[in-house]
């Protein structure tokens, strides 16, 4: 039963000729499916309205060739062929009862059209966002006037498509919309240029064309970026004010958003729950049209405290929703507690930069809905009337392992887990304990608690589990989930072989480090030929402890991966803050009892850096000794009742902390099924026969 404090939550709220059934409103968000895969998409998006969310929205949709976002794959409106596919999502959505809504984007010189080739387009003659050595055309009068009708007519095809909110996009710098309005990109002198008045016109006359297009047939949105974070060169405050003076009654919603895509979205590690509120609060004050706004919402209270302190109607979401698409359901039922939140770490994002199937450390079953039939709330048991439930165990209490055993058990397996330390949660806590890594914990808290509410399932701390131990336990099955070992040989993407380390120097991992070992000196280098967060990580730590750091890399940047999570320049920024000198495009050839020999990953010449200890951020090594064990004994397997042995997590192949839970839920959902005779359903696109 719910909560009575949260009942402000589940109110209707009216925007103009449509109304959401309560306040959950998943905004627009990426997703690298996109036009490439429509039915995987309209899935998704419909295990969203499933899960309780009023409304769901589509990424942004490019309306015309001349708005190519390759490689980023998006969603088209093109032409009258896109209805098609397109209408496949609004009726996922509106299964359920959910409105659905469609976010209109003609990106302007945010991109180089790589693919269509077309002249990208601006209010200023300049390059584009991308360093492609392209240039936006400057926009004549014809040039807006068939920017005009291209959006009118992407309105009424997204009618066409059964879309019931349609937004007009002005925001995140990704919209010619936004860069006419923002004094940043417009240097014009025209009526379109200047004053705030002259840079909103293209604003307001979009907004009208939408609106007299949708003729009460569809709400119309605006999603603005109320700040870009550019100071007094960029949109503030004060302009934004007057647009809302202007414009505040022209879309039946308005949709808050602050900066670009990477500080909307910033990580946990660099923005807490909710902080975009400073900028956005006391806007809705200037409309009578309801405000959604964003701000990784995860705690109950905390949505609460927006609406009834009038920050905003609607709570906008997308990561919390990538998390758990069923959050409003479960706040509904009574079961907060049961909550996968968001822990912020932005692996979703990397999915739309590379162009792959969205992806969640939190949720598995993320982009796997379509193609694997992956429900993030339904599992298919195994249970059979009248015969004994198969018996699992699984050997390690890390996210892999705690992932299998919670996913298992909701199929009914009775399962064990055995873990060897008294700590459960593996890497997950011991990398919660850095700097900026909290929210980690909540991979851990969340499946400790859906453990705990199965009577099928066990864990066993201080349980160090032999091979005969393995197979004098009567399992049917054995997962192997015993994480791995950071390497201290260097071995990694640069050395494919053990490098040169004197004997008198001191070599630690990450492992050693959160295990409590602390270097030798003062002076502290790290070899970071991993690239993604955890080297800038343990230098923050160092440095905050009170060594001299110096970050080693053989990339161009520190923590080079980032840039597909959105925090790289966050990272730099706060090391070079924190005093951590980098050395990028350098790699370690050799240790020397206190110095490093390292050469530079291009021109190859050598230089010796002075250091009393190194840490290296390399290769892992998978702890899969007892997999490795049991498989060569599988002789005795059959005396022993056992049928398989699997290792899965890091012991199956060392990778991301979403990825060690997707292999443990993998492994869940495929175990005592029939092996399939393909990987998964793909959509294919069919020959086209020339006339």
């Amino acid at each position: 039963m719910r909560d009575s404090r949260f009942d402000v939550l589940f109110e209707p709220v009216a925007i103009g000729p449509v109304v959401a059934r309560n306040r959950f409103f998943q905004v627009p968000h990426c997703n690298g499916m996109g036009y490439r895969a429509t039915e995987a998409l309209a899935a998704m998006r419909g295990v969203k309205a499933e899960g309780g969310w009023a409304v769901v929205c589509t990424e942004e949709t490019e309306i015309h060739p001349s708005s190519d976002l390759t490689p980023y794959v998006e969603l088209r409106i093109w032409d009258d062929r896109d209805i098609e596919p397109l209408s496949k999502i609004s009726s996922a959505i509106h299964q359920y009862g959910s409105l659905a809504g469609i976010e209109l984007v003609h990106n302007g010189s945010h991109v180089a059209n790589r693919s269509t080739r077309e002249a990208p387009l601006g209010p200023s003659a300049r390059p584009v966002g991308w360093v492609d050595p392209v240039q936006a055309r400057r926009m004549d009068s014809s040039d807006i006037a068939e920017l005009r009708r291209w959006h009118r007519e992407a309105v009424g095809r997204s009618i066409a498509a059964g879309f019931d909110l349609v937004y007009v996009y002005a925001g995140h710098s990704m919209s010619v919309i936004q860069h006419f309005l923002s004094r940043h990109s417009n240097d014009r002198n025209d009526e379109y240029g200047g004053s705030i008045e002259n840079r909103m016109r293209l604003l307001r006359e979009i907004l009208e064309d939408a609106r007299e297009e949708a003729a009460g047939s569809a709400a119309i949105a605006c999603r603005l970026s109320v700040d870009e974070l550019l100071g007094p060169t960029g949109l503030e405050r004060g302009e934004i004010v007057e647009v809302l003076g202007a414009l505040g009654e022209h879309p039946d919603l308005w949709d808050f958003q602050v900066g670009p895509w990477s500080e909307d979205s910033s990580t946990a590690r660099f923005q807490p729950e909710g902080y975009q509120e400073e900028f956005v609060r006391g806007l809705k004050q200037l409309t009578t049209k309801p405000v959604v706004g964003v701000g990784r919402f995860t705690s109950p209270d905390e949505m609460v405290r927006q609406i009834k302190s009038g920050v905003m109607d609607l709570i906008g979401a997308a990561r919390p929703s990538i998390a758990d698409p069923f959050l409003p359901a479960k706040l509904e039922a009574g079961r907060a507690e049961e909550i996968r939140e968001c822990i912020g770490c932005n692996i979703c994002v990397s999915a739309d930069m590379l162009s792959t199937p969205v992806r969640c450390t939190q949720n598995p079953s993320m982009g796997e809905e379509w193609r694997r039939g992956w429900h993030p709330e339904k599992m298919a048991r195994v249970m059979v009337a009248g015969t004994e439930p198969c018996k699992v165990l699984v050997v390690g209490a890390g996210p892999a392992g705690l992932e299998a055993a919670q996913a298992l058990g909701k199929r009914g397996f009775e399962v064990v887990v055995v873990e060897a330390s008294r700590d459960v949660g593996g890497r997950a806590m011991k990398e919660a304990a850095l700097p900026g890594l909290a929210s980690w914990r909540r991979v851990v808290d969340y499946r400790m608690d859906q453990i705990d509410r199965l009577t099928n399932v066990e864990v066993y701390r201080e349980s160090p589990t032999s091979v005969d131990d393995a197979l004098g336990f009567g399992f049917d099955h054995i997962a192997v989930a015993t994480g791995a070992t950071w390497r201290s040989d260097g071995v990694g993407r640069s050395h494919l072989r053990p490098i040169k380390i004197s004997p008198e120097a001191q070599v630690l991992t990450p492992d050693d480090l959160m295990a409590g070992i602390r270097p030798r000196g003062n002076r502290v280098a790290i070899f970071d030929d991993d690239h993604y967060y955890l080297g800038g990580v343990l230098a923050e730590l160092l440095v905050v402890e009170g060594y001299s750091v110096e970050i080693v890399t053989p990339e161009p940047l520190v923590s080079a991966w980032t840039v597909n999570t959105m925090e790289q320049g966050k990272i730099h920024r706060r090391l070079n803050d924190l005093g951590v000198k980098s050395l990028t495009q350098y790699l370690v050839a050799e240790v020397e009892g206190a110095s490093l020999v390292i050469q530079h990953s291009v021109l190859g010449k050598s230089k010796i850096l002075p250091c009393d200890s190194v840490i290296m951020v390399t290769g892992r090594t998978s702890n899969d000794g007892l997999a490795t064990e049991l498989l060569e004994m599988s002789s005795q397997w059959n005396d022993a009742g056992l049928r398989t042995v699997r290792a899965v997590g890091d012991a199956w192949a060392p990778s991301t902390l979403a990825s060690a839970i997707w292999w443990g839920h993998r492994y869940a959902r495929e175990l005592e099924e029939e092996p399939a005779n393909i990987f998964f359903r793909r959509e294919l696109v069919g020959q086209i026969t020339s006339p």
